[in-house]
């Protein structure tokens, strides 16, 4: 369950769009903020962020293509499709122009969605994620440098072979999930049993493994969307945020390439900032936040 500033729970509901089915939370009221959660999460991801934003917003928190409690269609998993659903969801749900904060894979689908749908995105948050085209591909080398940083993206690989990895994983959704999700944190205590629950649930419904790997199956076509896109630098303000013992100030180094007005944060945390530092998170955003409205 997932809750607003004042204890209530939050709406949920789901939208045919672009094709597919998504299920999505909303709370608050006031200017829209989308949120996008990464792999392996859903839109759980943000519950002790949302009741932060809900005073002042009206937030949106879809379970992305094919994961959390979505539709899990055959294909479409490419940044940009995944994109083009949540800009249809903000139209459906009636947002004519709204702010949009991703997090892993969900800020490369968020950074697509301000690049496709620019009239519509007023700012962007980005938050521990790698641009494929722009370098993701080169972490998963076995080399002294990866490994010794953590950086060691050795997954990548595999998840992208066919086959291997769903005959692998399944039976040990649960292991895999929380070690990705632990391993990944510098506060691993912050991956709560509710949360890990709720991951491992979504994750081993029909199609949740799939789902998540098409995703990164899907990584060359993604580098060449970043690529093309990259070509016009966004004009809208955006922050870029990392945790030191992950990505760190890459984040804000990968955005600048691709933005123009950029501002970088990095907290004292591993890669999954909305659960291991909300506070010190929503401290940074909403100065961001109502600047940018």
């Amino acid at each position: 369950m997932m809750f607003d500033h004042d204890g209530t729970p939050v709406r949920t509901g789901r939208a045919a769009v672009n094709g597919t089915s998504l299920h999505y939370r909303t709370a608050g009221s006031g200017p829209a903020v989308v949120l996008l959660h990464g792999v392996p999460k859903t839109s759980y991801h943000w519950r002790h962020l949302v009741p932060k934003l809900t005073p002042r917003y009206t937030v949106v928190v879809p379970d992305l293509r094919g994961l959390g409690d979505s539709a899990r269609p055959s294909d479409g998993y490419d940044s940009a499709t995944m994109s083009d659903d949540i800009a249809e969801l903000m139209t459906h749900l009636g947002h004519e122009t709204y702010a949009v904060a991703g997090e892993d894979w969900g800020a490369v689908i968020g950074y697509q969605l301000a690049a496709r749908h620019r009239d519509h995105v007023t700012a962007l948050v980005f938050a521990e994620a790698l641009f494929p085209g722009f370098g993701f591909e080169d972490h998963t080398a076995l080399t002294p440098e990866n490994i010794s940083s953590g950086m060691h993206l050795w997954h990548l690989g595999f998840y992208f072979q066919p086959d291997i990895p769903e005959m692998l994983i399944a039976g040990h959704e649960r292991e895999l999930i929380t070690y990705m999700i632990k391993y990944e944190r510098s506060h691993p205590d912050t991956a709560t049993p509710d949360a890990i629950e709720e991951y491992v649930r979504c994750y081993s419904m029909p199609g949740g493994i799939r789902a998540m790997l098409s995703i990164y199956r899907a990584m060359l076509v993604d580098a060449e969307q970043n690529r093309q896109t990259a070509q016009k630098k966004l004009d809208i303000p955006v922050l870029a945020l990392g945790g030191s013992a992950f990505i760190g100030d890459r984040n804000e180094s990968q955005m600048r390439l691709m933005a123009h007005d950029v501002t970088g944060h990095t907290f004292d945390a591993g890669h999954d900032l909305a659960e291991e530092v909300p506070d010190e998170m929503a401290d940074v955003l909403l100065p961001f936040l109502a600047t940018h409205q």
